[in-house]
């Protein structure tokens, strides 16, 4: 497929949501563009003299790119933050995971006042755990509720109990508990892409539980999720459920590709031109393999009955080597109908740009992946590390979270 085609196709999809989407989205305040985050913190009246420059964030927007933020503390919420930066910064979406919760509740007074009515009715650690979490995310699906009625965005996800990640029949569970819990309606349960939690991601989808499909590394896995997404939706038509009701992103991890494969080419110098290559051609390749899947006979019968198409989520767009530009993940994929959620520092990164992004110069996705393994870069192999080790880390995590808390519960107010 061609680069005209693929962007055809890719705008396509686009044109096919809801008004919601607009230009430059509902709610969002047209003088608060380009501001810092002293200015954030300010407010946005601050920033009316910056009233006609175009930063890299409004160029995203008019592409067709969401933006969301991967980061949620409980102190964002109170103080106005998370509000301000969907008003001034086009934030229509909110990423979680336990690595983001255990720095936000680790340390933090914020939670104190919760934890202590926690401690009083004697809850446990896990469910202490899960109270504090699910409460930041309903908190921040209340605020992104607005978009979200109107057609847009304006979803939340958090995430599954890592540790069931290789456990189908569990991760069901939690995600059935957890959208319980939650209850709101523009809430995505973040299930890893593993392959043994592939039924549990088609099975939410048949019960009409919306889906953020995480720690996808390889182009093929995201291609076996895709078909996840189609068969889980079939069985949702099937049972007479609302298809415009469900919603489903696929997250492909990004930096960490070029991380490890990076590693693997600085011993030599002699494959040195192949730094920096890996993570935007398998990003390129997944949204070749999204191209073809929806022109596919069972996504257009899904597409007929009402239902959202899986847009892809680049996550894990901060840069790792401080040698490229904090935008590097940003700027090489502005597609179309895709989302980029991205951590704080990388959201202040592209905000401080006050020129468009340059024209996405598209590299050829097979011939940059054939350079990496013609270079003895066994990508299978790397892929399945950075799955393995991304559970493993979100294990961690989740576990030194829990810890913090029970801690927490134990010790005198």
């Amino acid at each position: 497929m061609d680069d005209r085609s693929f962007r055809r196709q890719s705008l396509a999809i686009e044109e096919e949501k809801p008004s919601g989407r607009a230009a430059r989205p509902k709610g969002v305040d047209p003088s608060c563009t380009g501001v810092a985050v002293q200015i954030l913190q300010a407010g946005c009246n601050e920033a009316r003299q910056l009233g006609d420059m175009t930063d890299l964030l409004d160029d995203l927007v008019r592409r067709g790119v969401s933006v969301w933020l991967d980061d949620l503390d409980r102190t964002a919420l109170l103080d106005g933050t998370l509000e301000r930066l969907i008003r001034c910064r086009h934030v229509s979406g909110v990423t979680t995971n336990p690595v983001i919760f255990a720095r936000s509740i680790t340390g933090s007074a914020a939670y104190d006042a919760q934890l202590n009515e926690l401690r009083l009715r004697g809850a446990s650690g896990d469910e202490a755990r899960r109270a504090l979490t699910a409460r930041d995310v309903r908190t921040a699906c209340d605020l992104l509720r607005p978009p979200f009625d109107e057609g847009g965005d304006g979803l939340v996800s958090i995430e599954v109990d890592p540790r069931f990640a290789y456990d189908a029949d569990a991760t069901l569970a939690d995600a059935r508990a957890l959208w319980w819990q939650v209850d709101r309606p523009n809430l995505l349960i973040k299930i890893p892409a593993t392959k043994a939690s592939l039924p549990a991601i088609g099975a939410c989808l048949a019960e009409g539980i919306s889906v953020n499909v995480t720690l996808i590394f390889s182009a093929e896995r995201y291609a076996e999720v895709f078909d996840t997404f189609v068969e889980g939706m079939t069985r949702a038509a099937e049972s007479g459920r609302d298809l415009r009701r469900i919603v489903s992103v696929a997250s492909l991890f990004v930096s960490r590709v070029d991380t490890a494969v990076d590693n693997l080419l600085r011993p030599t110098q002699r494959f040195a031109e192949l730094r920096g290559r890996a993570a935007l051609a398998n990003a390129r390749r997944a949204a070749e393999i999204f191209a073809r899947r929806i022109q596919e006979p069972g996504w257009l019968e899904l597409r007929a009955a009402g239902a959202r198409p899986q847009r892809l989520l680049w996550a894990s767009t901060g840069v790792k080597d401080l040698a490229y530009d904090a935008t590097r993940y940003v700027t090489g994929l502005a597609i179309p109908g895709t989302i980029n959620t991205m951590p704080m520092a990388t959201l202040e990164a592209v905000a401080k740009q006050t020129t468009a992004a340059s024209s996405t110069t598209w590299l050829d996705a097979a011939t940059e992946l054939k350079a990496l393994t013609d270079a003895g870069i066994e990508l299978d192999r790397v892929m399945a590390q950075l799955e393995t080790d991304g559970v493993e880390a979100f294990v961690e995590a989740w576990a030194a979270l829990g810890a913090t808390i029970a801690h927490r519960l134990a010790a005198r107010p």
